[in-house]
């Protein structure tokens, strides 16, 4: 088998399918799993329990595919056409709610997912050279098992045993996927401990296929953010404690989206209108000069999230909520901590009957939660009005 060719193949095909670039890597992370314990040990991870859970599996795909010896890595842009400075503009507007980028359409983990397996399905077309048969098998994590026939593994050059096995992931499931994509010459891990390419910025998601094909490795990336600060200069809460080093405790994106309990009293003002996620470190950062806008469809801004009103979210009742966030990230807050953060974002905003008016509606709420922050801006249009 000609590895070294089908190594170029899998490249246009990817370009093909969507991805912006597509690299290979080993699988060895001794590195950055040493760096993982150190993370884990200082409680950096919050309330996401998962990640201490899974443990080093994460830093060994070993243990996710037997035998796996290769890591093929692919990016995808995201940005909306508006760019940085349409981004910019909403943060600006303390009326608006502020939704991360990647989560203004449709849920990247279904169409990473979902074109993964299609260049996976054509590395199992052009290496098994005849007829063959795949077993898809979805799993608890939300990745999925591709295994060939005995007749596809003959054609292949293995033994049964040793047979071409491939497993797509997106970030659901316990894989380094910067750490690889580094190694794959995708980009390299900035102080923001995002992953960025000279070419591209930081802009772009990530997936992978764990693989035991032998193909030839490309040559990881070297950094390029030098002495430059702008990214733990730019974050609201100082969540980024040291180069490459973040504090989820203190991460926006963690705390609304991740976290489901009463969001810390002293960050509540500095979380502004962002209502699901920060881009702030990303925003400032150099290098997304070069962002690119998304060229799939299906991360187009669905239902104005580019630029919506607080009050007009707020208002959306569950069923609403349920039936505009369906096939969509933002479904994964659920409704309660939706109009959590919501509230955070009106307290914060400039006095307004209106703000007022739609936080007063929402004090008999059934969920404490959702009331005891409803209160609390309350309290500070109140205060700020008066």
């Amino acid at each position: 088998m000609d590895y070294q060719r089908l190594r170029e193949d899998i490249k246009c095909w990817g370009q093909e399918l969507g991805f912006r670039r597509v690299g290979i890597s080993s699988i060895r992370l001794a590195d950055d799993e040493r760096r993982l314990q150190a993370w884990l040990a200082a409680g950096y991870h919050g309330e996401m329990h998962y990640m201490a859970r899974h443990g080093l599996k994460r830093s060994r795909p070993a243990e996710l595919v037997p035998g796996a010896c290769r890591v093929i890595s692919a990016s995808m842009d995201y940005l909306p056409e508006a760019g940085i400075q349409g981004a910019t503009q909403v943060l600006r507007d303390p009326r608006r709610g502020y939704v991360a980028r990647y989560a203004l359409g449709r849920d990247y983990h279904k169409v990473l997912r979902r074109r993964l397996a299609r260049l996976l399905e054509r590395i199992v077309e052009r290496t098994g050279r005849g007829q063959y048969r795949m077993a898809r098998a979805a799993n608890r994590d939300n990745t999925h098992d591709w295994k060939a026939s005995p007749a596809f593994r003959a054609n292949f050059g293995h033994s049964d045993a040793d047979s071409l096995e491939g497993r797509v992931f997106v970030d659901s499931a316990p894989v380094l996927e910067k750490a690889l994509a580094r190694n794959a010459g995708l980009g390299w891990i900035g102080k923001h401990t995002n992953l960025i390419a000279r070419e591209a910025g930081s802009c772009f998601l990530l997936g992978e296929i764990v693989t035991n094909a032998p193909l030839p490795p490309d040559r990881p990336s070297q950094g390029h953010c030098g002495a430059c600060r702008a990214c733990m200069m730019a974050c609201p809460t100082d969540a980024i404690v040291a180069p490459y080093r973040l504090d989820a405790r203190r991460c926006i994106a963690y705390l609304t989206i991740e976290y489901r309990g009463a969001i810390p009293l002293e960050l509540r003002p500095k979380i502004g209108n962002r209502i699901f996620g920060c881009d702030d470190c990303q925003l400032a950062c150099p290098w997304n000069r070069f962002a690119r806008a998304a060229r799939e469809r299906d991360f187009l801004p669905r239902n104005g999230l580019d630029a919506p009103s607080l009050v007009d979210l707020f208002r959306w009742s569950e069923a609403e909520f349920m039936e505009r966030a369906q096939g969509a990230a933002l479904r994964r807050v659920g409704y309660a901590c939706w109009l959590r953060n919501l509230a955070v974002a009106m307290g914060n905003a400039p006095p307004s009957k209106r703000i007022a008016a739609a936080l007063e509606e929402r004090m008999g709420h059934p969920s404490p939660l959702v009331t005891e922050h409803v209160a609390w801006a309350l309290a500070r249009q109140r205060r700020i009005g008066s």
